[in-house]
């Protein structure tokens, strides 16, 4: 079996470059391996070369070392191809889909993925991508599309560019119409907050969106807030939204839904921002659909996950 780094030069700003390269060769040392280590600053490059080793049809484990940006780019790449299993190692600003796995610091040692256990997760196809996280539309994703316009602003960017973002997002794009339905349920036209599909839990930087989700279960859960109390009231408990325990608390119970299925349609009359784990597309009509058994991801050696979960797991190559 091949093992491939993928290295995002740019991730966390280029911090800890060095250390991660160091640390990849110390490891892969340790365990007879001989890496091979791809770090090229053009996303589209490295895509291109994902590709070409996915449909190699050698087996091969891919290292996804950044952010959630460099796991939906590894993910997207080889999806459908069974010879490609996915290793995350965090090295970015947003690492959300790797909280059910373990810590950054914990996951960070690259002897963890080198000896994890593969194991087949679920994906949420949506349109011409895929999802391992969680797919959205509503108040967060017009703030993801409208930060990538404010943070190319002069002396604007990080923090300040979401912020500026989410100003501009609270008069006019809090609530959104939009068509939802769930399966073959009735679908429900409404004003949303979120209408929000999950894979895993965390999203956003640390907002645990879907608080009950699990990436092996065969079902997606799909949530929605809808306008019924005033949009300050709302703002001030984003708190709760943010810690997840909103989904059974009594206070958000009246204009919250929260339930589990195979398929999410979204139906809006104007063009309206989506995320993708983190990627914006626009639309009118967006189906997300969950596929069983779709991505084999490395859980990391010392994770708790497989022990709670007791599902099969893929044989170690």
């Amino acid at each position: 079996m091949r093992h491939i780094f993928i290295v995002n030069p740019h991730s966390g700003k280029g911090a800890g470059l060095e250390s991660l390269l160091a640390d990849i060769d110390e490891a892969c040392g340790e365990a007879g391996i001989t890496p091979e280590i791809f770090k090229d600053p053009d996303r589209d490059a490295t895509v291109a070369f994902m590709k070409q080793v996915a449909a190699s049809g050698e087996p091969v484990r891919l290292y996804a070392c950044g952010g959630d940006g460099t796991v939906f780019c590894a993910v997207n790449a080889t999806y459908g191809h069974k010879n490609v299993q996915i290793a995350v190692v965090p090295y970015g600003s947003g690492n959300d889909f790797i909280k059910l796995f373990g810590t950054k610091d914990e996951l960070r040692d690259i002897r963890r993925h080198i000896h994890g256990t593969p194991h087949w997760i679920d994906a949420i196809e949506c349109g011409e991508d895929v999802s391992v996280n969680i797919v959205s539309m509503g108040f967060d994703a017009e703030v993801n599309a409208r930060q990538a316009v404010t943070k190319k602003l002069p002396l604007i960017g990080g923090a300040a560019g979401y912020n500026l973002a989410l100003l501009s997002c609270i008069p006019k794009k809090f609530f959104s119409k939009f068509t939802v339905q769930v399966d073959d349920e009735a679908p429900v036209t409404d004003q949303f907050a979120f209408a929000i599909g999950g894979n895993s839990r965390w999203y956003g930087g640390g907002f645990k969106a879907c608080p009950k989700a699990l990436p092996d279960d065969g079902l997606m859960d799909c949530i929605t807030v809808r306008k019924e109390i005033n949009k300050l009231k709302l703002i001030s408990m984003i708190g709760d939204f943010k810690k997840g325990g909103y989904v059974d608390d009594p206070k958000w119970q009246s204009f919250t839904t929260m339930k589990r299925g195979k398929v999410m349609r979204v139906h809006s009359d104007t063009p309206a921002a989506v995320n993708i784990d983190g990627e914006i597309r626009m639309a009118t009509d967006i189906t997300f659909r969950l596929r069983e058994n779709a991505v084999c991801y490395v859980v990391p050696e010392g994770s708790k996950y497989l022990e709670k979960r007791k599902w099969k797991t893929a044989a170690k190559a």
